[in-house]
């Protein structure tokens, strides 16, 4: 159970916040030997619950805030600031109410005894595995400052990346959403409207006009169903990518789609050497640095490859030869770190290979963007030709025989 108190510490200052116990008097008890003075205790109501899981969803933390947050605290550890003052300064200084909450409950679970590495693990949603691991191999080491640091590095890459990627696709997203939103109004209600007034004109008319005709009439009739049909559609689309095995067949998918395909394995390259870079430069075991990387890397597939490299490393088998098997592996990938391998460089080999992926998927990104602008150009341009040579050429037929 979680209780929620207020009290007052030795220097007179008042403190709020969380403690987890299995009765309201443990509860007391942990909080008066932090040398505590309890105001006030009460059991956290469903309500509460209910409240933290809206913040939790609508008020999330985002990666930008996590390198401010990692930044900020191997600031504070390099000045030899003790790691409950560094987290307290960092939470009076944080706009998100819901990330000063989880931080608050960390400062809580570290003044009760747990490490910064346990505290964070506690908030699975916001510290992922990779930060929790090379969290705690550098309280390990006694070199937690270099370790935050490496988190920080590590999490504004991926962010820098995923954001080029999403900013360039964003534009002809928009493009794409705007025409068929459009051209649905158009073919709805002023479509139909023009057509009456050909229909009325008895003359001749085209095959294509009969079509548009059939298909506006359908759509001016029963525009509520198709609408209906399309948010249905896209809500059973989006339900089943959310379940597993929806989730596992859009990851295959993704990496086989034609030119993006390229782009999501340029960034599954990229996640994949610069975590395990990261997490084999902060000490890590090869075997446990492949586990993690496997479950932060973001595809269900190359997760499995990951994870079975992992278990042929442990029966002595070498990470290249293992990676080497699959397909989805790029030959250039398996090459360097065998290289790596064979100097014990390993982790410098990863770090130019994800510096080499990332410049590939950007290149890429950018490629593919600019081939899109032209292809969508083209395809407005026919689909209004198509329009107005239907509408118009009817009405250009009765005025030359009124001539």
């Amino acid at each position: 159970m979680k209780f929620l108190f207020k009290a007052r510490t030795q220097s007179g200052e008042i403190k709020e916040g969380a403690v987890d116990a299995s009765s309201k008097e443990k509860a007391i008890d942990v909080l008066q030997k932090n040398e505590l003075f309890l105001l006030s205790i009460e059991e956290e109501k469903q309500v509460g619950v209910w409240k933290k899981d809206f913040m939790k969803h609508f008020d999330r933390v985002t990666p930008k805030e996590l390198v401010i947050f990692y930044r900020q605290l191997a600031t504070l550890v390099s000045a030899r600031v003790p790691i409950i003052s560094s987290l307290t300064a960092i939470h009076e200084q944080t706009e998100n109410r819901y990330f000063r909450n989880i931080i608050q409950e960390m400062i809580n679970n570290i003044e009760d005894g747990s490490p910064l590495s346990t505290a964070m693990e506690r908030h699975k949603d916001i510290f992922s595995t990779l930060a929790v691991s090379i969290t705690r191999a550098g309280e390990t080491s006694g070199n937690l400052k270099n370790s935050v640091e490496h988190i920080a590095d590590n999490i504004e890459k991926n962010y820098t990346l995923t954001s080029r990627i999403k900013s360039a696709l964003t534009y002809p997203a928009i493009v794409i959403v705007v025409f068929l939103v459009v051209g649905f109004l158009v073919m709805t209600f002023i479509v139909p409207k023009l057509l009456q007034m050909i229909k009325e004109l008895n003359v001749e008319i085209p095959w294509y006009t009969k079509a548009l005709i059939l298909v506006s009439a359908f759509m001016a009739s029963y525009w509520w169903a198709i609408l209906i049909l399309i948010a249905g559609a896209a809500g059973a689309l989006i339900y089943y990518l959310k379940t597993e095995e929806g989730s596992n067949e859009w990851d295959r998918i993704k990496i086989k789609i034609p030119k993006f395909g390229n782009i999501y394995k340029g960034i599954y390259m990229t996640r994949f050497s610069e975590n395990l870079s990261v997490l084999l430069t902060s000490g890590i075991p090869i075997i446990k640095a492949l586990t993690v990387v496997g479950a932060v890397v973001g595809n269900k597939v190359y997760e499995k490859i990951i994870l079975a490299a992992a278990e042929e490393v442990r029966t002595g088998g070498n990470m290249s030869t293992a990676l080497k098997k699959y397909p989805q592996i790029p030959p250039i990938v398996t090459q360097m770190i065998r290289i790596g391998e064979e100097s014990g460089k390993t982790d410098e080999i990863l770090k130019e290979v994800a510096r080499f992926y990332e410049q590939e998927t950007d290149t890429t990104t950018k490629n593919i963007t600019a081939l899109i602008e032209p292809i969508l150009i083209v395809i407005m341009g026919v689909a209004v030709g198509l329009l107005a040579v239907s509408v118009i050429l009817p009405i250009y037929n009765v005025a030359s025989q009124i001539q």
